[in-house]
């Protein structure tokens, strides 16, 4: 996109405050179900992403196991950040609700409840 398109576009959806509430709400309620999962997660400062601690120290292991749960995670190693694991949450409110159940049953294989 064309950075004078790209401003045009941002400038009206800032105005019209409509994904911007969104995301928010999308990321305070997904970080909120993976703590209930029992992830432990870094509030994000106005990104579209989580970053959540590996619950065993190979983060890279980690994320292969959750592709078993059709779950996409990215080593946080690849980002400065090893020891994480990064979640982006641009994606439809129920999209990240429906996921939710996954993150259940992946966090079943590291935390006894």
């Amino acid at each position: 996109m064309h950075r004078r398109c790209f401003r045009r576009w941002l400038l009206n959806v800032l105005e019209k405050k409509q994904i911007l509430p969104i995301t928010i709400e999308t990321g305070k309620h997904f970080m909120e179900g993976l703590r209930q999962c029992g992830f432990s997660c870094i509030k994000p400062q106005g990104a579209f992403y989580l970053f959540v601690k590996s619950p065993i120290e190979d983060e890279k292991a980690f994320c292969e196991a959750a592709k078993g749960y059709n779950i996409l995670l990215v080593p946080g190693s690849s980002f400065g950040c090893p020891g994480y694991v990064r979640i982006a949450y641009c994606v439809a409110y129920e999209t990240i609700i429906g996921a939710l159940p996954r993150f259940q049953e992946l966090a079943k294989q590291y935390f006894q409840r």
